[in-house]
């Protein structure tokens, strides 16, 4: 377990506030949202690379040893006794859209936070990281009975506004937990949103325990990854991971209580491979469509666990 050390002592494991969420403002400093490497948190984990913010043409210039060729101006080296190459500039303000999972399946954890917590946090820290950046923030916050969309802008007040969004969102107070057979809905709908609103050249990030992930949800991000750079953080808890040691539990949750017995071993092997299997599904998906994938923990410190998969940011 990961002590939460950028956090303060007094932090909620089972909601977020305004307040809370603009303390990270701090901390998103040091974690390097324009890196190039995505690096994996798991063993055996989709490893990429970002193409970072998007580039445009500046001007041209003759060519040069070590030059990459694919860069060379044809149209110029047509009309000039020799090679030039194309020279490229960042462009400013990249969009970056922070898409956050807030549906009642996220309400959970045995350790740490919540995973709408360590969700809300991980978003947190990345708008403000935008905003560091210097980017264009906006973004998607989902539940199970209603979405928001916020197009992206530039400045302090996006991220504020993203902050605020964020904990105030309605489904926090939703205490009905929806059967698995329903979650998939509201995921596709939001999922449905994010492939209208994302714009080419986007860095697109989509933070979930991906319960209900069907073949609806999966064509949109899927529509969203072929013009934008997407990252999923995809947030568990340990229980959903592995159960625990031979014995017997007791399981309490505002609106019911139930025990589990876990002594039977074939019961615990089962229990695992079903966790394995969808894993390996959400790995293989990601690696067809050329999707950044990072694991996140109930009992991760969000900004460690960022720091760890997408670089530090030197100051």
């Amino acid at each position: 377990m990961v002590r939460h050390d950028h956090l303060p002592t007094d932090a909620s494991p089972v909601s977020v506030s305004q307040k809370g969420l603009i303390r990270l403002a701090g901390p998103a400093r040091g974690i390097a949202l324009d890196v190039l490497r995505v690096n994996s948190l798991q063993a055996g984990a989709y490893v990429s690379h970002f193409k970072g913010r998007g580039m445009e043409f500046d001007e041209s210039r003759p060519y040069q040893p070590g030059d990459d060729p694919r860069n060379i101006d044809w149209r110029v080296t047509a009309r000039s006794s020799e090679a030039y190459t194309k020279l490229f500039r960042e462009e400013r303000e990249r969009p970056v859209l922070v898409m956050v999972d807030l549906r009642s399946n996220m309400h959970f954890a045995t350790r740490g936070s919540f995973k709408s917590v360590s969700a809300s946090r991980a978003a947190a820290l990345l708008s403000w990281s935008a905003h560091h950046r210097g980017d264009r923030l906006g973004g998607i916050i989902f539940g199970d009975t209603m979405h928001r969309e916020l197009k992206p802008r530039l400045g302090r007040q996006a991220a504020l506004r993203y902050v605020h969004q964020l904990a105030s969102h309605p489904d926090w107070a939703n205490k009905v937990q929806v059967p698995d057979s329903d979650v998939s809905a509201p995921l596709s709908s939001a999922m449905s949103a994010l492939r209208r609103v994302a714009r080419p050249g986007s860095l697109v990030i989509v933070i979930s325990d991906f319960l209900g992930f069907d073949r609806s949800a999966q064509a949109y991000l899927s529509g969203v990854a072929r013009h934008s750079e997407v990252l999923v953080v995809n947030v568990s808890d340990p229980l959903e991971r592995e159960l625990p040691p031979p014995g017997h539990y007791r399981l309490v949750s505002a609106e019911r209580e139930m025990s589990i017995d876990t002594y039977s071993r074939a019961a615990r092997v089962d229990y695992h491979d079903a966790w394995a299997q969808r894993q390996e599904a959400l790995e293989a998906y990601c690696q067809r469509y050329r999707i950044h994938q990072m694991p996140m923990s109930t009992d991760d410190d969000p900004v460690e666990c960022l720091q760890q998969a997408l670089g530090r940011r030197s100051h």
